[in-house]
């Protein structure tokens, strides 16, 4: 006659064990985080209280503002669609995915894609 031993494990024990075993192979297979500066622009505060603000602008196809400023200069990021931005004197076209650094000089902003325009406007103005 053959006799069988069994072992009784908790649950708690098991799930320790497959855990265990589970994050060793599992941190082989996490991807590396990635990171890319998009822009960098070295800022002279006009003040010690800053107020930071991220806003998003939608463009309808066409629209174009007056010439305008806003109160602090900052990172502007294309979210979607195709705009021609011309400040200072200079043109630029931006597509989604670009980033620029708005400077605070007069300026407007032309959506010349098909559809839609986003852009996202991270200002840094003083604090009132």
């Amino acid at each position: 006659m053959i006799k069988i031993q069994t072992v009784k494990l908790s649950g708690l024990t098991l799930a320790a064990l497959l855990a265990g075993h589970m994050n060793t192979a599992s941190a082989e297979e996490k991807p590396a985080l990635g990171r890319t500066v998009l822009l960098e622009n070295k800022v002279e505060l006009p003040s010690k209280n800053i107020n930071a603000k991220t806003t998003r602008v939608t463009f309808p196809p066409a629209f174009k503002t007056p010439e305008h400023t806003h109160e602090g200069p900052g990172p502007r990021y294309v979210t979607k669609g195709k705009l021609k931005v011309t400040e200072g004197g200079k043109t630029h076209i931006y597509s989604a995915g670009d980033v620029f650094w708005e400077s605070g000089e007069l300026m407007t902003v032309e959506n010349i894609g098909k559809g839609p325009a986003e852009l996202i406007i991270f200002e840094l103005a003083p604090a009132e």
